[in-house]
């Protein structure tokens, strides 16, 4: 992979924002709205496992499927939560960046710039 992929939902400010952070800095990157666009559960496991963080904290609490689907009184597995977030985007927090075989969740958008930075020193 020689692009950064930026996964998004273009109506989320804070995607706006680590785009155009990425824009500035010249980055050739590929945006994937994966609301137009969804992920196979397998894509999502490998982006988490290039993050290098627990799974939940991927989630979004505060939406309100996740207290629809009463997210917050289960035990959250992997594949649990692997399989929540394929059948609600919503519930992913965003933006997230990969390239190669490292990916971090973009909040707050100024991370970006410091992982992009990290690859061309």
């Amino acid at each position: 992979m020689d692009k950064f992929l930026i996964y998004i939902k273009p109506t989320c400010s804070t995607c706006r924002k680590a785009v155009a952070i990425l824009e500035e800095l010249k980055v050739d990157c590929e945006k994937i709205d994966y609301f137009a666009h969804p992920l196979s559960k397998e894509k999502w496991a490998t982006i988490l496992k290039k993050m290098d963080i627990q799974p939940s904290e991927l989630l979004r609490t505060k939406e309100e499927a996740y207290s629809k689907l009463g997210l917050g009184h289960r035990v959250l597995t992997t594949e649990l939560i692997l399989d929540v977030i394929v059948d609600h985007p919503e519930l992913i927090q965003r933006p997230i960046v990969e390239y190669k075989d490292k990916a971090i969740l973009g909040r707050p958008p100024e991370k970006i710039r410091e992982f992009v930075l990290s690859f061309r020193s």
